[in-house]
Parts: structure tokens; sequence; C-alpha cells
């Protein structure tokens, strides 16, 4: 895969994200380049003005590993949110970091750890804060 898709991140997810990193004990957090590196080419809207099929902090995604085919229902929280529970995914692991601000229909390649990349593909957003106007959760 050669171009990255289009990223779209709300302005408070943003802000939550850099002060989640700027928090973080220095290498506490292996993909902190790339997660920064997306925030950094994605555009900025505002949560009001999110499209409905955009992965955010929160959502409930329906996505599938292309290298295994697998299939998942995850909810991306943030670390304070994440649990032992099976339908929660971190921002801070790898595929959390890598499906946020995707559309439905895109793929991405994301680092894997110790090596390779992982191609991610967004079937679905199930459930999207935005869409339903919880803006500040």
């Amino acid at each position: 895969m050669n171009k990255k898709p289009e990223l779209i991140i709300s302005s408070l997810d943003a802000d939550r994200l850099y002060d989640l990193m700027e928090s973080l004990p220095a290498g506490s957090f292996a993909d902190q380049k790339e997660l920064e590196a997306e925030l950094g080419r994605a555009t900025i809207v505002e949560p009001k003005d999110m499209p409905s099929t955009v992965v955010t902090m929160n959502s409930t995604v329906n996505f599938i590993v292309e290298s295994t085919k697998e299939e998942f229902t995850k909810t991306l929280v943030y670390p304070k949110n994440a649990d032992a529970s099976a339908d929660k995914i971190s921002i801070l692991a790898p595929v959390g970091s890598a499906l946020l601000g995707l559309s439905q229909g895109d793929e991405i390649e994301w680092p894997k750890p110790g090596g390779g990349v992982i191609t991610v593909k967004i079937k679905e957003v199930t459930y999207q804060p935005e869409r339903v106007g919880e803006l500040h959760r």
C-alpha cells in the first residue's frame, strides 16, 4: 500500500491525545512517533462537524486484519478506560493507533511490535459519540 488514507480527527480528540502523550514517561509508548505523525497529517475538525463514518475516540468499530482475515468489533478508548474486557482497545495499542481517524472502507498499514506491518481495514463504525451528540465524553 503506497498511499495512506485521509484521516479526520476531532479537535477534542487531538487535544486529549497530545496531552496524553505529553504525560507518558519517555519510551513507554512504542508507537508514539507513528501516532504523532498521524495526528500531524490529519484534518482536524470540530466534533460537531465530524463525518458519521469516521473512527473517533470512544467509537465502536468493526474491522478486519487483512493478513489473518480475522474480524473484530472493538471500542477505541483512552488507556484509563481500557480493561481486561475483549470489547475495548486502547489508543496506545498498535491496532488502536491505526484505527483513529479512518473512515469506513479505509485500510492502513501499521507497524507491529517486533517488526513487520499489520494491515487493518475498517468495515463499519457501529457507534460514534459525535454522531449521537455526545461531544464531551
